[in-house]
Parts: C-alpha cells; sequence; structure tokens
C-alpha cells in the first residue's frame, strides 16, 4: 500500500476538475480508489464484528 502513496496517480482530490487528466492517469485514479474501497469495506466488517463481540459480552 504505501507504493500507492508514493506514486503520482495517487495525488489528486476529489472533486477535481478532470478535464486535463488523461485516460491512462483517470484509470491509475481509479484503481487507487477501488483499492482504498476495499480496505474501507474491510474494516467496516472488522468493527461491526467487533461491536458485535462487545455488544455480546456484556448482554450476557
Amino acid at each position: 500500500m504505501d507504493s500507492i502513496k508514493d506514486t503520482d496517480k495517487a495525488k489528486f482530490e476529489i472533486g477535481e476538475d478532470l478535464y486535463g487528466v488523461s485516460v491512462l492517469q483517470l484509470k491509475a485514479r481509479l484503481a487507487v480508489l477501488a483499492t482504498e474501497t476495499q480496505r474501507i469495506e474491510a474494516e467496516i466488517v472488522k468493527k461491526e464484528r467487533d461491536l458485535s463481540a462487545a455488544h455480546n459480552i456484556f448482554k450476557s
């Protein structure tokens, strides 16, 4: 993941004008965003699992 942060393709701002961005750069951005989406979704699953376990402990 650190390699993604170090590349130019990861240096963009959400909502910025895309007029001057090439198709290749747009595809690279999409790949970065897809990877980040997967990472966030995995973290949500983990946190929901942790919350459920905590809830079950205090429920007993």
